[in-house]
């Protein structure tokens, strides 16, 4: 049985799978490669705890100087 494909259509297909072969290798390469030197970061520059001020912020976790700016804002902006 002949086949009714014309060769420079296999070519194609060939080349194409070729090339889908090399991104997704490349791709998963570069995947790993960050994985890996987010791990090396993590593990000679760890993050520095977190630090909340708590002595300035209202008891609604807002800072007053937040509070009054807005309201500041808003004021001025009902003036104009």
């Amino acid at each position: 049985m002949a086949s009714t494909v014309d060769p420079m259509v296999m070519e194609g297909v060939q080349l194409m799978l070729v090339g889908m072969g090399t991104v997704f290798v490349f791709l998963t390469l570069l995947v790993f490669a960050v994985r890996a030197m987010s791990a090396l970061i993590l593990k000679y520059f760890p993050p520095a705890p977190f630090q909340t001020n708590t002595g300035a912020a209202s008891p609604g976790g807002i800072p007053k100087a937040h509070v009054a700016a807005v309201a500041a804002a808003i004021e001025k902006h009902r003036g104009s």
